[in-house]
């Protein structure tokens, strides 16, 4: 059976970390780090992932502010939501929660977030600086996944990385992060031919697609590491991956568990970039 790699204790090393660095950082005279979130509508998903932000950063001493706006939000209301917490002095990072409602553009929003304040690392001058391997912020499911990866102690040069999504989100990005790395990478998608046979191939295999029980047992190449970034509710209202992950932990040597295994990093990561942004690089 594959070892289980555990989110939520590496998540709780890197708050441990932060929360020291927080703390020596206050009683210099600083202030602490601070992070506003918005929060449009009400989304149950959404407000869950807003819940457990604030809990972690409370966990570090860092501040956190959560605006929430009403679901019917014009377009430019929320536009100068965003220019407010551009120019807020106070507010060190912040994010605007997606999805968003059917009528507002996440493109044209997440473009309107300042670069230095961007913590989710979705705007599009810190995609380019991740492009060019000089990041200011690293996206946080990505780095999170790589901290896994980094945390098993395992040569990852010359593996080969499957990675099956290729969001702007998750599949992109990682497959950067693995580059630098000096690991290859394949990006699946729905167009991929005989997707079963290419995830075979991986050393590494990253389910980021949204799509409950994809990967099988006989996806996973015996020995492989399995790292699952599915969040999929049940019919009886339990979470899921990616994988069917019964049958993968029986061919894998590694394998995350949903939940509990990228989600939290997810978090943690977040926490990561707030921290740089306020203190800098060496948060």
């Amino acid at each position: 059976m594959a070892l289980i790699i555990d989110g939520k204790a590496l998540a709780l090393e890197i708050r441990r970390s932060l929360k020291a660095r927080v703390l020596a950082h206050v009683q210099k005279g600083g202030k602490p780090p601070r992070l506003d979130v918005v929060l449009v509508g009400e989304d149950p998903a959404s407000q869950t992932y807003v819940r457990a932000k604030e809990r972690a950063c409370k966990r570090c001493g860092i501040w956190s502010n959560t605006h929430r706006l009403p679901a019917d939000i014009t377009r430019r209301d929320l536009l100068a939501q965003v220019d407010r917490l551009n120019k807020d002095p106070e507010v060190n990072g912040f994010l605007v929660q997606l999805p968003l409602p059917e009528h507002l553009d996440p493109e044209e929003v997440v473009a309107a977030i300042a670069p230095q304040k961007d913590v989710d690392a979705f705007h599009p001058e810190n995609l380019g600086r991740l492009f060019r391997g000089a990041p200011r912020f690293v996206p946080c499911t990505p780095a999170g996944i790589v901290h896994m990866l980094d945390s098993l102690a395992i040569p990852l040069q010359g593996m080969h990385a499957v990675v099956i999504g290729r969001s702007l989100i998750v599949g992109k990005p990682l497959s950067l992060l693995l580059l630098e790395r000096h690991m290859t990478v394949t990006i699946c998608h729905s167009r991929t031919k005989n997707l079963p046979a290419v995830a075979q191939t991986g050393d590494v295999l990253i389910a980021a697609v949204g799509r409950a029980g994809l990967v099988r047992g006989d996806w996973v190449k015996p020995g492989a590491i399995v790292i699952d970034v599915g969040t999929n509710m049940t019919a009886a209202a339990t979470l899921t991956g990616d994988v069917a992950f019964d049958e993968a932990a029986k061919v894998a040597s590694h394998i995350t568990p949903v939940p509990g295994g990228v989600g939290p990093l997810t978090v943690a990561m977040l926490l990561v970039n707030v921290c740089k942004g306020a203190l800098g690089d060496s948060a």
